[in-house]
C-alpha cells in the first residue's frame, strides 16, 4: 500500500504552467487577440464597404463613357471592356419608371443572387453581410444597388461575390497576423513592466516564505524592507517584521530551554538547600527563648514556600502551571503574611490593610501569598524614598493600591507580557506574568486598573464560589 502523503519541507516541482509570469503573458496576449477580434468585425466591414464602394466608383465612371456614344449605345466589345475594366458583369440606372440597362451583360447570368443595398445598410447591417459573405456558398452573385448619377437615379450592378470572399479572407489573415506581431510585441512589453513591478517582487516574498518556512529559527537572510508604498510593499513589510519576530521567538525559546535546564540543575540544589534548612528551623522551634518561638512558625512557613516554589518552578518550565487548591482563608492574615514578606528591607513604606480581619475567601493561598507579596514588592520597589500602600477588598476582588509616581507608557502597554514589562534594571519581567497565571489557575484574573502620577491601583478578580 503506498505511504500517506505527507506535506514536503523542500520545494515542490513545478510546471510551466504554474507559473505565474507564463500565465501572466499568455493571458495578456489572449486579451489583446480578444480585443483585436471584436475590432476586426468592423474593419471587415469597413473593408468590404470599400471594396463595393469601389466596384461601384467604377461603373460610374464606365457609365459616363455611354455620354459621348451617339444614342449612348456602344459595340459590344467596348461593353465587354468597359465591364471589364469596371470588375462588374452588368451596370444599369434606374429611375421611377423605367429601368435602363446601361451596360449588358457578356453571356446569361445564372446563379444564385443576392440584393445589397448601400443606400440603407448601417453599421450593424454591415457587419450581418460581412460575415454572411464568409459563410456564402460559391457562385453566388451580388446585385449592389448605390446613388445614380442625378439625384432620383439609382445605379445597379451585377458582379461576382467569389472576389470580395478572396479579399475578405486575405485581409483577414493580415489582420491576424498584425494582431498576433501586436499581442506579442505588447504582451512582452507588458509582461516586462509587470515583472519588474509584481512578479519579481511576488517572487522574492514567495521564496523567503518558502526558506522561511524550511527553517524559521537560524535562518538569517531575512527578507529587506521595501520603501513602496502599495501593496506589494505593505505586504514585504510586514513578512519582513513577521520573520524577524519569529526568528526572535524561536531564539528566545532555544535560550529559555537552556535557560530551564540550568533553572532545573540549580533547583535540585536549592532543593536540598532548602530542606537542611527545614530541618534546622525544626530544631529552632524546641528553643525557649520566646523570640524564636514567634519567628519559627513564620520561618517553617517561608522555607515551605520556597520548597514549593521550586517544585512549581520546573513545572512552570513544562509549560505547565501549578494546580490551584482551593480553601479557605483569613484574607487579612494572608495579607499580613505576605507584606511582612514584601516589605521587610522597605521600613520607609507605609502599609495599611483594610480587609476585614473577620472575613474568609475561597482561594489558594500559596497562590494568594505569592500574588499578594510580589505586588506589594513592586508597588515599594516603585516608591522607593516612601510612600503608603493600600490593600481592600469588597464584592469579589482585592484592589492593591499605591501612591507612586505611576507607570510608563512602555511598561504599561508590556505590563503583563515576560521578560518585557520590569522597570528595573535588575528584574526579570516574570513577575506580573506569573502572578496572573496564578490568578487566573484559581479561576480569576489581574488587571491594571488605574495608573499615573496619583498612584497605581491593581485588582486581583476572584472567582464566585
Amino acid at each position: 500500500m503506498a505511504d500517506a502523503a505527507t506535506p514536503s519541507s523542500g520545494r515542490s516541482r513545478s510546471g510551466l504552467f504554474d507559473s505565474l509570469s507564463v500565465r501572466l503573458f499568455l493571458v495578456t496576449i489572449f486579451v489583446i487577440l480578444l480585443v483585436e477580434f471584436l475590432v476586426f468585425l468592423p474593419s471587415a466591414a469597413n473593408y468590404r464597404a470599400n471594396w463595393l464602394d469601389q466596384r461601384v466608383q467604377a461603373a460610374r465612371i464606365a457609365a459616363l463613357s455611354l455620354e459621348a456614344a451617339p444614342s449612348r449605345m456602344v459595340s459590344d466589345e467596348l461593353s465587354n471592356d468597359l465591364l471589364k475594366r469596371a470588375e462588374v458583369l452588368a451596370v444599369a440606372e434606374l429611375s421611377e419608371d423605367m429601368r435602363e440597362q446601361l451596360l449588358p451583360p457578356a453571356m446569361p447570368l445564372a446563379g444564385t443572387m443576392k440584393m445589397v443595398d448601400l443606400m440603407d445598410e448601417g453599421m450593424m447591417g454591415s457587419i450581418m453581410q460581412t460575415i454572411d459573405t464568409w459563410h456564402a456558398e460559391d457562385g453566388r452573385l451580388l446585385i449592389v444597388r448605390a446613388m445614380g448619377s442625378a439625384p432620383g437615379r439609382t445605379l445597379e450592378i451585377i458582379l461576382p461575390e467569389a472576389p470580395l470572399k478572396e479579399g475578405l479572407a486575405a485581409f483577414g489573415w493580415r489582420v491576424f497576423w498584425l494582431s498576433l506581431l501586436i499581442s506579442l510585441t505588447a504582451g512582452a512589453l507588458i509582461y516586462l513592466l509587470l515583472f519588474l513591478l509584481v512578479v519579481r517582487p511576488m517572487k522574492r516574498v514567495t521564496e523567503s516564505v518558502i526558506r522561511f518556512r524550511e527553517d524559521p529559527g537560524s535562518w538569517t537572510k531575512r527578507l529587506s524592507p521595501t520603501s513602496r508604498k502599495d501593496e506589494i510593499g505593505r505586504a514585504q513589510n510586514a513578512l519582513a517584521d513577521m520573520e524577524s519576530a519569529v526568528s526572535d521567538t524561536f531564539r528566545q525559546r532555544e535560550r529559555l530551554a537552556q535557560l530551564g535546564e540550568a533553572v532545573a540543575k540549580i533547583n535540585h540544589d536549592l532543593r536540598n538547600s532548602l530542606a537542611t534548612a527545614q530541618l534546622a528551623s525544626d530544631a529552632l522551634s524546641t528553643s525557649d527563648d520566646p523570640r524564636v518561638q514567634r519567628a519559627a512558625p513564620r520561618l517553617e512557613r517561608a522555607l515551605e514556600r520556597a520548597i514549593k516554589l521550586a517544585s512549581d518552578t520546573l513545572k512552570y518550565g513544562r509549560s505547565t502551571m501549578p494546580g490551584a487548591e482551593i480553601q479557605p482563608v483569613r484574607l487579612h492574615q494572608a495579607i499580613e503574611e505576605a507584606a511582612l514578606e514584601a516589605l521587610a528591607e522597605a521600613r520607609e513604606i507605609s502599609f495599611r490593610n483594610e480587609t476585614d480581619p473577620a472575613a474568609s475567601i475561597e482561594v489558594d493561598p500559596d497562590h494568594l501569598h505569592r500574588i499578594s507579596a510580589n505586588l506589594i514588592r513592586n508597588a515599594a520597589e516603585a516608591m522607593g524614598d516612601g510612600g503608603t500602600i493600600t490593600v481592600s477588598a469588597s464584592n469579589g476582588h482585592i484592589d492593591f493600591a499605591d501612591t507612586g509616581p505611576g507607570l510608563s507608557e512602555k511598561a504599561a502597554s508590556n505590563l503583563f507580557k515576560p521578560f518585557a514589562s520590569t522597570t528595573r534594571k535588575d528584574g526579570s519581567g516574570l513577575g506580573l506574568a506569573l502572578s496572573r497565571d496564578l490568578a487566573r489557575s484559581m479561576g480569576g484574573d489581574l488587571l491594571l486598573v488605574r495608573t499615573g502620577p496619583q498612584g497605581t491601583l491593581f485588582r486581583l478578580t476572584l472567582l464566585e464560589r
